[in-house]
């Protein structure tokens, strides 16, 4: 028992460390989630900027078709030369430039003129003449490159350019404008270069709200997978405590049934040592009380010894019912017979004590398999206790309830209750708190139930009365043997 007892402390060690598991793992899987679904999104976002890229690409290839072909070639033959700082041959170039842009998705389009390094072109007048910005993309360009390059507005860190949630976000292509064969279509030198600024604003706000979402779903997923986990853990806890604490019962009732039948064995002993002579008193106090020159003192004091010898061999007699096994003879009976023929017993006390009683077992007849003699004295003996306990003006409620597979019985009185100090040693042999009594009651009515594979319990509270729970399998002792 000693060995079993403290199978479950490495056991709780081992949930212990799985509840820390669970708590370490779910703060793990947070702060990883957010670089997972940023991760996500990025990738989301590059393939956003490749989709634009290409997008712009193919506008560009469009663009330098149109311009050169519709533009650049009519202009110089019948001009000489291109001069978009006069107005008709800029409203031609808009044109052109617009009808060509005019079903895409497109901000800005600017044309620098790689001579003069200004704008020569923007379908933002405002922006004419400028100067070119010494960027890399432009430099690239002027080189017969392409480059695009994401541009975040209104969420600078420091004063980078650096990409962060919010603010306007906007896709800037350069693309070299080259001159063509009319004949053949092959590209020429680069005559100057185009800029295309698309608006990807709300497409990385839809991308956002999407790894926000991702992030709210993992979360939602593991605190899932975590309540679930701690679920388990606080059940087997649950179950480890419980199991601890049957051991631990077995191990106090293996205890006192050690001790008990050293106990029986001692007082079973003692009692026949003291019931023979006690027999021999008694009879000799009766033969005294009927000698002819015996007078009225000397048969009183007779009368005195015999009723002392009468209640002493009624306290051995509960010591040897104490020492002795409580083996049930079992067979068919009723528990609500059991518990009338009790109450019938004690009317006439219950009557002079002005002591009401209550049940719910009219009709009923609660059959089961045990001894129906050891189950009459095991109830008389709980009905005699709340008797005196409750001593006059009472109520003792009687409830027997049919369960799956037992009875339980329950009587509650109305007397001043046990005091909790008291509660726990209630069954202890020997224990009373009357001024009369052997102690050994509710030992020998508890011996009685847990021989017919019973159980009993008390629960009470000071100055509030206290209920005595009685139950008893069904099918008697003997499934339960062994």
């Amino acid at each position: 028992m000693e060995s079993s007892s403290l199978n479950p402390q490495p056991q709780g060690k081992q949930f212990r460390l799985v509840k820390f598991f669970a708590y370490a793992s779910f703060v793990v899987l947070i702060i990883f989630s957010f670089p997972f679904s940023v991760l996500i999104s990025q990738k989301a976002k590059d393939i956003l900027m490749k989709s634009h890229e290409n997008y712009a690409l193919l506008l560009g290839e469009n663009l330098n078709h149109q311009v050169f072909q519709n533009f650049v070639v009519p202009v110089t033959r019948r001009f000489g030369r291109v001069r978009l700082r006069e107005e008709r041959q800029y409203q031609w170039m808009d044109k052109i430039v617009r009808n060509t842009i005019h079903s895409f998705n497109v901000d800005l389009v600017n044309v620098y003129d790689i001579g003069k390094g200004v704008i020569a072109y923007s379908t933002n007048k405002e922006l004419l003449g400028r100067k070119v910005p010494p960027s890399l993309g432009y430099k690239k360009a002027v080189k017969g490159q392409h480059s695009s390059r994401l541009i975040s507005k209104g969420n600078e860190l420091w004063g980078l350019n650096i990409e962060l949630p919010g603010g306007e976000k906007k896709l800037r292509t350069f693309i070299p404008f080259r001159g063509m064969d009319l004949f053949t279509g092959q590209q020429g030198p680069v005559l100057g270069v185009f800029e295309i600024i698309q608006d990807l604003t709300e497409e990385y706000k839809s991308i956002e709200r999407f790894q926000y979402t991702v992030f709210g779903l993992s979360i939602v997923i593991m605190a899932l997978i975590f309540l679930a986990l701690l679920f388990i853990v606080h059940k087997a806890e649950r179950i480890l405590a419980e199991r601890a604490r049957k051991e631990r019962e077995l191990h106090s009732q293996l205890h006192q049934a050690e001790r008990l039948a050293a106990l029986g064995q001692m007082v079973a002993g003692i009692s026949h040592e003291i019931r023979n002579p006690l027999g021999i008193i008694r009879s000799t106090a009766e033969l005294l009380s009927t000698l002819p020159n015996a007078d009225e003192s000397q048969k009183r004091l007779c009368s005195v010894i015999m009723e002392e010898s009468t209640r002493l061999n009624n306290i051995i007699t509960e010591f040897l019912d104490f020492a002795r096994p409580q083996k049930p003879s079992v067979q068919d009976c009723s528990l609500t017979e059991i518990i009338k023929k009790n109450l019938n017993f004690l009317k006439l006390e219950l009557d002079n004590r002005l002591i009401t009683v209550k049940d719910n077992l009219d009709g009923r007849k609660l059959p089961l398999k045990g001894d129906p003699e050891l189950l009459y004295r095991a109830f008389l003996n709980i009905f005699i206790n709340s008797i005196h306990a409750m001593d006059r003006d009472g109520t003792i409620t009687v409830s027997g309830n049919e369960k799956k597979e037992y009875y339980e019985v329950r009587i509650t009185d109305t007397g001043p209750g046990i005091k909790p100090e008291h509660l726990n040693k209630v069954f202890d042999p020997f224990f009373t708190t009357k001024d009369k009594g052997s102690g050994l009651g509710l030992s020998i009515v508890r011996k009685i139930v847990e021989g017919h594979r019973g159980s009993i319990s008390i629960q009470s509270r000071e100055g509030m009365g206290t209920t005595v729970i009685v139950r008893l399998p069904r099918n008697g002792p003997e499934p339960y043997a062994g």
